[in-house]
């Protein structure tokens, strides 16, 4: 694993990169649903949304998160990078989870959308809209200054 901690600013460069790409994915799907959710259903600018939608999922989001979990992986697995008896690294890996929740929740709405069944309103995907920049918060403030 020595080699790990010789490519350690090359990993952790990459890892970051891949977050913001994940992190402006994530900020900005939920911001489509809420104009999709006010399109009246077979119209131009809704199957035009479910375009954007779908290549904003699969062309950017899913591989942005991949590259970041595999990144983050190596990151995990770099000697002397994480000390486990630490507090902050479970609750960044928590919001972790909590954000790959996220993540699976606005797969499933994007396929509701898809298929015309969409239920909630633009109002329930304004909020949503703030839950990744809540745990972004989270996140950065763990790994940056590590209260604890």
């Amino acid at each position: 694993m020595d080699f790990l901690a010789d490519i350690y600013p090359w990993t952790r460069a990459l890892h970051i990169i891949s977050v913001i790409a994940w992190m402006a994915g994530m900020l900005y799907l939920p911001r489509l649903f809420v104009y999709h959710a006010d399109a009246e259903t077979g119209t131009v600018q809704s199957e035009t949304f479910k375009i954007m939608e779908r290549r904003l999922l699969r062309g950017i989001i899913n591989p942005a998160m991949i590259a970041t979990f595999f990144f983050g992986i190596l990151l995990l697995m770099t000697p002397g990078i994480v000390d486990w008896g630490d507090g902050w690294i479970w609750v960044k890996l928590s919001a972790l989870f909590v954000m790959s929740g996220f993540h699976g929740s606005l797969s499933k709405w994007r396929k509701a959308f898809e298929k015309d069944a969409n239920t909630r309103s633009a109002t329930f995907y304004r909020y949503t809209n703030e839950i990744p920049t809540l745990l972004m918060i989270v996140i950065v403030i763990m790994v940056v200054v590590k209260p604890f």
